[in-house]
């Protein structure tokens, strides 16, 4: 059974479609790219995942079943802006976490933040935005989930951090969980996906596993993507 499956999915804003009869699916054990330009539909489709949107027609399911409480049990979900509260520290985020997700692994948290020299007693305003990102990933990542949804994780973040980004999604993922990732910065992902996804105007255009695009298409994904979108943004 498919982790995620939309069937004409289309979520309307009063006149402005965001997304327009979308059909995909994303299977177990796979690490997606949803790749589109900017506006492209990409976090509205991750905010119907998460139950934050409800869609104006179609469906959305994980493992079957539409967004909910027992959905949410097995997603562990990464916005794009940082949700944590700026008061917290370090302890009080893992604290936080390992009370509300019963699958959080504190030990996986403590041990990335220890590589990285993060100090339990720092708080979210006194760090600087990479490290935020860094913090809010470890905690997503450190979830047993089966089903990780990424809205642009290496956005706005210095070329060492996306580096360390990309390593943790691939080194703390169960192999038979599904890992999505939402980005317009397709050559600092490419290496580490499995299958891609291009959404345009709200728009499925591409669902391809990156060998397929390799072999049939001659290229990588970054060049097709460059192809397929150059009147697009």
């Amino acid at each position: 059974m498919a982790l995620l499956e939309c069937k004409q999915l289309t979520k309307r804003y009063g006149s402005v479609t965001a997304l327009d009869s979308v059909d995909l699916t994303v299977e177990p054990g796979r690490i997606v790219g949803l790749l589109g330009p900017n506006g492209s539909g990409k976090s509205t489709l991750i905010k119907i995942a998460n139950g934050l949107l409800v869609p104006t027609s179609g469906t959305l399911t994980i493992g079957g079943s539409k967004p909910g409480t027992e959905t949410k049990r097995i997603v562990s979900y990464l916005p794009e802006r940082t949700y944590l509260s700026t008061w917290m520290n370090v302890v009080q985020l893992l604290d936080f976490f390992c009370d509300f997700y019963p699958d959080f692994d504190r030990n996986t948290a403590e041990h990335m933040l220890t590589a990285l020299d993060i100090s339990p007693k720092l708080r979210i305003k006194q760090m600087s935005k990479g490290t935020r990102e860094k913090v809010q990933l470890i905690l997503v990542m450190s979830r047993k989930a089966k089903l990780f949804l990424l809205d642009e994780p290496i956005g706005g973040v210095d070329p060492a951090t996306r580096d360390y980004i990309i390593r943790t999604i691939i080194s703390n993922y169960n192999e038979e969980a599904s890992v999505v990732i939402s980005t317009h910065l397709i050559a600092d992902v490419e290496s580490v996906l499995d299958d891609v996804i291009f959404i345009n105007k709200g728009r499925v255009v591409l669902q391809s596993s990156v060998d397929e695009i390799r072999s049939e298409k001659n290229c990588s994904v970054d060049e097709l993507f460059r192809e397929v979108f150059r009147y697009a943004v």
